[in-house]
């Protein structure tokens, strides 16, 4: 019987073909893609300064996030009119099917978040919304 091992996924060698949503970019450290991982995707998800994810929502994922380095603000609710914001330690739980947009609220620094979901990273992308909707948001250049 073959005996599993723990993987490392060394720096600069992380997955990219993961579930993507506009300015959020995710990459897989922990995956079924390229570990034997079967109920977790633990990865880290960057917005440059200024932009955001489209609306979206994880499925079934259950979804644990914890900023890094940045300023967060997550938009949800109708019309995306209610939101939260998080900075550097903070960490944050998004239910399963909860659409949501993730802004980077500065202008001059990336936001980096790392992101554990069960059973993966399922990322299901819903219709935009323009800008304006989001309270205090500012599109960078």
């Amino acid at each position: 019987m073959d005996m599993v091992r723990p993987v490392v996924t060394r720096a600069g060698h992380e997955d990219t073909q993961t579930g993507q949503s506009g300015g959020a970019v995710r990459v897989s450290g922990v995956s079924r893609q390229h570990t034997p991982a079967t109920r977790i995707w633990y990865g880290k998800v960057s917005n440059l300064p200024g932009y955001r994810s489209p609306p979206h929502h994880h499925g079934e994922a259950e979804t644990g996030g914890y900023v890094l380095r940045g300023t967060a603000r997550i938009y949800f609710g109708p019309d995306y009119a209610e939101f939260l914001d998080m900075s550097e330690g903070d960490f944050v739980f998004v239910p399963p099917f909860m659409p949501h947009v993730e802004a980077n609220m500065s202008l001059t620094e990336d936001l980096v978040w790392i992101t554990a979901r069960t059973p993966d990273n399922i990322v299901v992308n819903l219709d935009d919304v323009p800008d304006s909707t989001l309270a205090g948001f500012v599109r960078g250049k």
